[in-house]
């Protein structure tokens, strides 16, 4: 549904109002929760049409995105740093425990 309205008109103060509480409310009871690390890595390459081959030019080896994606390696700054700069994920998702 789409109308036009009029920018300071009554309906669009009450939609505006409405949307408002609407994201109030999802806020408080639907809260969304940051994705851990290595999950926003994987979906990231996926958005960009890119896969772990490429994800191991970002981080130096093969063997060490590997190690990132199994766990069995921590992220350390300077990947952090790689990650948000060429895959554009956010620090702070990053620095997420995991």
């Amino acid at each position: 549904m789409q109308k036009d309205l009029k920018p300071n008109s009554k309906e669009s103060d009450e939609l505006e109002v409405i949307s408002i509480l609407i994201e109030a409310y999802e806020k408080t009871n639907h809260p969304i929760e940051a994705p851990n690390p290595i999950d926003a890595i994987l979906f990231r390459l996926e958005q960009l049409g890119k896969s772990t081959r490429d994800l191991s030019e970002v981080l130096g080896s093969r063997s060490r995105a590997s190690e990132v994606l199994n766990g069995n390696r921590k992220l350390s700054i300077g990947m952090i740093r790689k990650l948000n700069e060429q895959l554009g994920i956010s620090a702070e998702t990053l620095i997420k425990e995991y």
